[in-house]
This record gives C-alpha cells, structure tokens and sequence, in this order.
C-alpha cells in the first residue's frame, strides 16, 4: 500500500504539452476577454481622434467615447482575473517546464505595463501628463494582439 500511496503523488520526469494548454472554456473566456479589451480601446481610439465634431463651444466628444471607456474598464476587471486565473494553471507550469519562456515573460510584462498604465490614467495621471500616458496605454495595447499571436504560435510550434 505504501508503495502505491507514493506513486500517485510523484511528479513525472517530462511534462505532458498538454498541460501548457488552457482548457476550451478558459481560452475562450481569456481570449474573449482580451479581445473584448482590444475592440473597447480601438474603438475610444476611433472615436476620441476621428469621430469628433465641431459643437457650439469648440471640439464636442463623441457619444461613443465614454460608453467605450466604461466598457473597456469593465473588460479590464475581467481580464484581471483572468490573468490571476494563468498564473497557476499555465504560466508557473510553463515557466518550471522551461517552456515558452521568452514570449511568455514579454507577455506578462506588457500586461503589467497596460495594468500600470491604466490605473494610471484612471487615478494618477494629471491633465498635463493624461496624454503621455494614453499614448503609452494604446501603443502598448496595440501590440498586444500581435504578441499574444506571436506567444500563442510559438508555443503551439514548440509543442509539435
């Protein structure tokens, strides 16, 4: 019996691939998350630089930009989550198995750069500094798509 009781808790030399891999419903949700986050800040972008008009007092604000901003936060606190969701299930795996390292660590600084940078526009930044932040924010946020591609391509080429 004591041998069999050790044997159910040992680890195994070579990690299964298949544990890197997010179950369906978690890539669905983290990636719909993201993607909820990319389409909410392109479309502020859109409206905040080329769909303002002339109002009786100057440049008015497009209606579609604070109903963007406000789902772009609500997508933001979801994505939270599921960033915390990655830790254990995929990156802490990944990252003892020497996995997808590079990629994966550019991954998780950008997103901590996106999380400063928006909380910074939300409680730091003053009017004069707002732009420098916002420019850093949606730069940042416009690579990501790219490099979550990237992340993703390469680890499903390392694993077969």
């Amino acid at each position: 019996m004591r041998h069999l009781k050790n044997t159910l808790h040992r680890p195994t030399l070579r990690p299964q691939l298949s544990r890197f891999r997010l179950e369906r419903w978690h890539r669905f949700w983290v990636y719909g998350t993201f993607g909820g986050l990319v389409l909410t800040g392109a479309l502020w972008l859109v409206a905040h630089y080329f769909l303002r008009s002339a109002g009786e007092f100057g440049e008015a604000v497009n209606p579609l930009e604070p109903w963007s901003m406000k789902l772009h936060g609500a997508a933001a606190m979801v994505a939270l989550f599921f960033i915390g969701s990655l830790l254990n299930s995929h990156i802490r795996r990944a990252h003892s198995a020497r996995r997808n390292r590079a990629s994966g660590w550019v991954m998780v600084a950008l997103l901590a750069l996106l999380t400063l940078s928006g909380y910074a526009l939300y409680y730091i930044a003053s009017e004069s500094s707002r732009p420098l932040w916002s420019a850093g924010h949606w730069i940042l946020g416009l690579v990501f798509p790219a490099l979550l591609v990237l992340h993703i391509t390469l680890g499903r080429r390392a694993a077969g």
